[in-house]
């Protein structure tokens, strides 16, 4: 049963969007989002699936009506399947969409059973259709297992969203080839600008930098580009490529902050709660969850976490300094 009381932050946003994060542990090593040697949390550490269940579902009591689970790689968790069915209960009980964000590495494996817990649409983080630059890129992952999974995606009825990570220097060369593949496959397809997360010392991140303002500039190019008004509960903008009918979505903490219509929150698989991706302030739910087995001590440790949700981050790469950086890893927050 939802409370009365939705979730409003200290400037008068509501949240109704959750991330969470179920594993830190991912079978790829993306240079963007994590070390190659990652040292990983102990198991220990870790929330078990059914604690994770409690609190998203206090979560949606408390308005929450869109569920994202990130990790890591979510895929990869045991028994991650059961979680997915648990979860899938509040769908049409004030929840309104249950979805993930995968490399699509074990998409093969459980696209259908994800179908059947009334997932509806995946994103899928895939940077570049070159097989070398992927490898590159992933560390440990081949490009072939993650199309194969994309297509058992399509087959079990799953709308697939394409995140591509902007690089320069990497993929920029690829930009239309994306475009083309998308949408001869049907995918949507969003692009993210890189963000100073987990890499204190190292520069690459400045040097790969691409501006999405450039690269919506490249499109313009060659295609009309419509805006959209249409928000899907996250911080892309979208437009439509008038000549091929495509929806193109652009996330750009840095050249274009969103955090004025910020509507969410992201929960670590350890019970962190971050109100913003850019922030480092972060509330323990881990405490308030195993100190009682009162929904109520936990709502009121939630709503404390909310009054404190900033009213945005620091990101920016001006004058070729990375300002606002983050020392946790992007697995850690999931994304």
């Amino acid at each position: 049963m939802q409370n009365a009381a939705p979730l409003i932050d200290p400037f008068a946003r509501p949240i109704t969007y959750l991330r969470v994060s179920v594993t830190d542990r991912c079978d790829f090593r993306c240079v963007y989002c994590m070390a190659e040697h990652m040292q990983f949390l102990p198991k220990a550490d870790l929330l078990t699936l059914e604690e994770l269940e409690r609190l998203c579902g206090t979560f949606v009591d408390l308005g929450v009506r869109k569920l994202r689970i990130t990790g890591g790689e979510p895929l990869v968790r045991r028994n991650i399947m059961s979680f997915f069915r648990a979860m899938s209960r509040h769908l049409g009980q004030g929840l309104d969409e249950l979805t993930l964000t995968t490399n699509g590495s074990q998409l093969g494996r459980y696209a259908g059973e994800l179908a059947d817990c009334g997932i509806r649409r995946v994103n899928v983080s895939l940077d570049t259709l070159d097989p070398e630059k992927f490898a590159a890129i992933t560390r440990w992952g081949r490009l072939p297992q993650v199309l194969d999974g994309i297509r058992a995606a399509q087959a079990a009825g799953l709308r697939v969203k394409i995140n591509a990570v902007a690089l320069k220097g990497v993929n920029d060369a690829e930009l239309f080839d994306l475009v083309r593949w998308c949408g001869d496959q049907g995918h949507d397809l969003t692009f993210i600008e890189v963000m100073p997360m987990g890499d204190l010392g190292n520069e690459d991140r400045l040097d790969q930098y691409w501006p999405l303002s450039d690269l919506r500039a490249r499109l313009a190019e060659r295609f009309t580009l419509t805006p959209l008004a249409e928000r899907t509960g996250g911080p892309a903008r979208y437009v439509r490529l008038q000549e091929t009918g495509q929806k193109i979505g652009f996330i750009t903490p840095l050249t274009h902050n969103f955090c004025e219509s910020c509507n969410r929150v992201r929960l670590t698989c350890t019970g962190e709660l971050f109100m913003c991706l850019g922030q480092e302030d972060m509330a323990d739910l881990r405490g308030p969850l195993r100190a009682s087995s009162d929904d109520g001590f936990l709502k009121d440790a939630i709503r404390a976490a909310i009054a404190k949700k900033p009213k945005g981050h620091d990101f920016d790469y001006s004058r070729q300094t990375v300002a606002g950086q983050m020392t946790r890893h992007m697995s850690h927050t999931g994304g």
